[in-house]
């Protein structure tokens, strides 16, 4: 697809623009309350229980009973709240996951109601930033919340949502760089035309993999829910709210995972094209049927995440950031540099594809042995250093001491006290007192 492509965009009759734009809405909507129902059935099956049965055919309209449960509840809003950001912040969040889905491509061109139209409301050159931004301004929504709540809850756990955002969004970006190096465009339109003869998610695969991580993290799903987090937070940016705008983050919710599951297909696996064997059909890859297409592959995303959830227990925020910030990142920016190399090779050098296999390899190779020297260093002075703590005089603490018990630093001891032992003790200082007593009343007899 060329740059003259553009122009099939922006130039819908106005009441064809009205129609996609609801179009989306109603998918999205319907994509929701649909996750809703299959997360709950399918974590369920996991854990041995029934799951949604009784409304609707097994339980397909539970998700819609509760939306209007959701919508018709008292409201109650906190004395200590602001009003004006309280009532604004749930209000971002939502219209934000809707905007993000302006660029999706959701299949080729067709005739609606004689008009040709792409599939697709609007693109343009840098259309992968374009959801990049939107998806930053939908965290300020859960900030937002958080502090206007006026509680501590609230608070802590919009400030873990920036602080997640910021790390996780950084790996995220870097992992686009190498499908923007071989399609040669930040259009979604063009980065789906590009994987013809072969998915970015089979020859990028790295780059695939930390997209997976950086969206789970992204989209403050479990295992990475920390800004929700309901066994320390009670429930986190969004303890504070109810009725509707509790079902506002709630939808919003579900609605990133639709979108950054829909960028997914579209940056690594084809978009709206058909998979193999079905591409060997000529009319796989015209008409209405790409978006089955596409709606299957968002479907797949969506049950990754939904095992995620059924399997993984929430990881510590330490452990969360750390992971972020020293594996993530590192190794987006050194596999950028070996798909900046290859292309860079291939480009202005006649290598052959077995050749670049091969100095992939090597190069792969020498950052696993660099890895491998870092960590045997690390591991060396962890040694050291616990060599040094044993080699210390061990010092002995009561571990109820002060009748809180207290967990031992590196290089003490514990001593446990135990309520028999120190019921003995006890009588025995009782004993030793009577007889202490006799002693001198004898010895003194007129004292």
């Amino acid at each position: 697809m060329t740059n003259s492509q553009f122009g099939v965009f922006g130039v819908d009759p106005w009441w064809l623009v009205i129609l996609k734009v609801v179009a989306i809405f109603v998918i999205l909507v319907l994509l929701t309350l649909f996750t809703i129902w299959w997360e709950r059935r399918v974590v369920s099956r996991m854990q041995n229980r029934i799951g949604p049965n009784r409304v609707g055919p097994q339980g397909l309209l539970q998700s819609l009973m509760d939306g209007i449960k959701l919508a018709l509840k008292e409201e109650i809003i906190p004395k200590t709240a602001h009003l004006a950001v309280y009532w604004i912040a749930p209000v971002i969040s939502a219209t934000m996951a809707f905007l993000a889905f302006a660029v999706i491509p959701f299949g080729p061109t067709v005739s609606i109601f004689g008009v040709e139209t792409p599939l697709q409301l609007t693109d343009f050159p840098v259309s992968v930033l374009y959801v990049l931004a939107i998806a930053s301004i939908g965290i300020y929504g859960i900030v937002l919340a958080g502090w206007s709540s006026g509680s501590t809850y609230p608070l802590l756990g919009g400030l873990r949502s920036s602080a997640q955002m910021i790390s996780y969004e950084i790996a995220m970006g870097l992992s686009f760089v190498a499908v923007f190096l071989y399609a040669g465009s930040m259009s979604t339109s063009e980065i789906v035309s590009a994987q013809q003869s072969v998915w970015f998610g089979v020859i990028l695969l790295p780059s695939f993999l930390i997209y997976i991580t950086a969206m789970t993290g992204e989209t403050n799903r479990a295992p990475f829910d920390l800004p929700e987090a309901e066994g320390e937070l009670v429930g986190g940016f969004h303890t504070e709210y109810s009725s509707l705008k509790f079902a506002l983050f709630f939808l919003a919710e579900y609605i990133n995972m639709v979108t950054v599951s829909a960028l997914a297909t579209t940056l690594f696996l084809g978009g709206w094209m058909a998979p193999w064997p079905l591409s060997l059909w000529d009319g796989a890859n015209s008409g209405w049927w790409p978006m089955l297409w596409w709606l299957l592959k968002v479907q797949i995303f969506i049950f990754i995440f939904i095992w995620l959830r059924g399997t993984l227990p929430r990881l510590r925020y330490d452990q969360f950031m750390k992971f972020g910030w020293k594996l993530l990142i590192p190794v987006s920016i050194a596999w950028i540099i070996i798909v900046a190399v290859a292309r860079a090779l291939r480009n202005d050098v006649d290598f052959s594809n077995q050749s670049l296999l091969l100095v992939g390899a090597a190069v792969i190779v020498l950052l696993l042995l660099v890895s491998w020297a870092f960590q045997a260093k690390s591991d060396r002075k962890q040694a050291a250093l616990d060599e040094a703590v044993a080699a210390e005089a061990l010092v002995t603490v009561d571990a109820a001491a002060g009748g809180y018990p207290v967990p031992p630093m590196p290089g003490q001891e514990v001593t446990i006290t135990t309520r028999r032992s120190m019921a003995a003790s006890t009588t025995i200082v009782a004993d030793r007192a009577v007889t202490e007593a006799v002693t001198n009343e004898q010895e003194n007899p007129d004292g």
